[in-house]
């Protein structure tokens, strides 16, 4: 009798595992969507509503595109649209779509040994950066933040190298907090700064893209989905999100149903109510799109 209730409740206990895996979706997304603190106040509406829980695996925009193309997630949420367009149009996800906007800023000790405060442009930011051989800390983790830097020193005409030049291989918060500890500068997208700059690090704003939009420090514009795109390059620093499921024909394997519920959740209106209001210590942290 013994045997038989312990093999019962073994029984039930997996078919309870089981059960609990078909309802879990594997999401793969950025480590400044999750430094940002979004996804602990995201997430659980959703998984309420869908009975199900989402495994969240932090990386960087590279890495978490990886793991789709590899099929081991089931939706990535990520921020490089140029990678983003390459992983759809080979076939690895589809039904892109645009979830929320921040933008990135250049973050740095206050007495500012290369003087951003007076750069004319992001271009002319990283001149001085380098010039001036100030220490800068790099992603280096092919996220879309690291993307963007990349971007911004080919536009500058310059190879970053040298001891002033660290590259860190680490995701978004790591990488605020190495750069406090070595008194330097580092590119960060606007969300995981505001979250870490209430008593994670002491440095400070030295250079943000909103200065080009001549909107007197006003708080950033509702813009189109457009207007974000052009103003994408590295003449400026706005940061578009977007999310993509994994394609189910390469991958039938994924929770493509699921995944598509996700979908239509962040980008429907209690998703986008959730982004539009979530803020760190009164700071916003992400923006949604006009019109959403």
């Amino acid at each position: 009798m013994k045997f038989r209730f312990v093999l019962a409740a073994l029984v039930v206990s997996f078919m309870c595992c089981a059960a609990s895996a078909q309802n879990r979706l594997k999401l793969s997304t950025t480590t400044s969507t999750e430094n940002s603190g979004l996804l602990d106040v995201l997430l659980p509406p959703f998984e309420r509503e869908c009975s199900c829980k989402v495994d969240v695996i932090a990386v960087g925009t590279g890495k978490a595109l990886k793991l789709g193309e590899s099929g081991d997630v089931d939706v990535v949420l990520v921020h490089a649209r140029e990678l983003e367009d390459k992983f759809v149009a080979a076939g690895f996800g589809i039904n892109r779509r645009d979830v929320m906007y921040n933008d990135f800023v250049i973050i740095g000790p206050a007495n500012d040994p290369a003087d951003l405060k007076h750069a004319s442009s992001v271009v002319d930011a990283f001149k001085r950066i380098a010039a001036t051989r100030s220490t800068f800390i790099s992603r280096g983790d092919e996220s879309g933040t690291n993307e963007k830097e990349m971007e911004i020193w080919s536009a500058a005409g310059i190879t970053p190298s040298g001891a002033w030049y660290r590259s860190a291989g680490q995701g978004m918060g790591a990488v605020i907090l190495m750069a406090t500890e070595l008194r330097s500068y580092t590119l960060t997208d606007r969300g995981t700064y505001n979250a870490f700059r209430h008593g994670k690090t002491d440095l400070v704003l030295l250079y943000e893209g909103r200065r080009n939009l001549a909107n007197d420090g006003k708080p950033l514009p509702k813009l189109t989905v457009e207007q974000v795109t052009a103003l994408s390059g590295a003449k400026g620093l706005f940061n578009p999100y977007g999310v993509i499921a994994v394609n189910p024909k390469r991958y039938p394997h994924t929770k493509f149903d699921l995944a598509m519920k996700f979908e239509e959740y962040i980008t429907g209106p209690e998703g986008q109510r959730i982004i539009a209001n979530y803020q760190v210590e009164g700071d916003p942290v992400f923006f949604t799109f006009k019109g959403k």
